[in-house]
């Protein structure tokens, strides 16, 4: 893989859990270009870099929620929450914090850990300026409302089909393009 992931791309695999914003293990692994298993070896021989709240290690129901936020167990994009060969993992996965992610660069000292890396940055960023761009727009609507709210209740109703257009939108995960084996 020459070419970095789009950041929109990237963006799309930062979860939430434990009120974090975190990318998975798994994920970050795919995007260095390299096995899980190294990504995480790395981690070990290095861990006084990744405190508490730099990585955490997921719990069983945890990942069961994900299993559920992401797609069916058999349409999961990029080995989100399953091993490569079958449906189930065997060890519990690591999440990564923005701060986290910020220092794996340090320990996949790769020139494709670096720009992949930046890439990330950039996508947390994006990230963090579209939940901001959110509360601002949702507290000019709440200022709005409590000016014009008691008027009428045809504006009401606007105000409600408004809140119901912010709200994020569930997509289904897209289907994977290609030919596929059954193996």
């Amino acid at each position: 893989m020459s070419k970095l992931v789009p950041v929109e791309i990237i963006a799309g695999k930062i979860l939430e859990v434990r009120g974090k914003k975190v990318m998975l293990d798994r994920d970050l692994a795919v995007l260095y270009g390299v096995p899980t298993k190294r990504l995480n070896e790395q981690v070990r021989r290095n861990i006084k870099r990744f405190p508490e709240d730099f990585m955490i290690q997921l719990t069983w129901e945890e990942i069961n929620s994900l299993r559920s936020q992401i797609a069916t167990l058999k349409n999961q994009p990029i080995g989100i929450i399953t091993s490569k060969r079958g449906k189930h993992i065997k060890y519990l996965p690591y999440v990564f914090t923005e701060q986290g992610v910020a220092m794996l660069s340090s320990v996949l000292n790769s020139e494709r850990a670096i720009k992949v890396n930046i890439q990330i940055m950039r996508a947390f960023v994006q990230l963090r300026g579209l939940l901001l761009t959110h509360k601002e727009l949702a507290r000019r609507l709440e200022a709005l409302e409590m000016r014009f709210g008691e008027h009428d209740n045809k504006i009401k109703v606007i105000f409600e089909a408004i809140r119901q257009l912010l709200e994020p939108v569930k997509e289904d995960p897209k289907p994977k393009i290609g030919f596929h084996s059954n193996r």
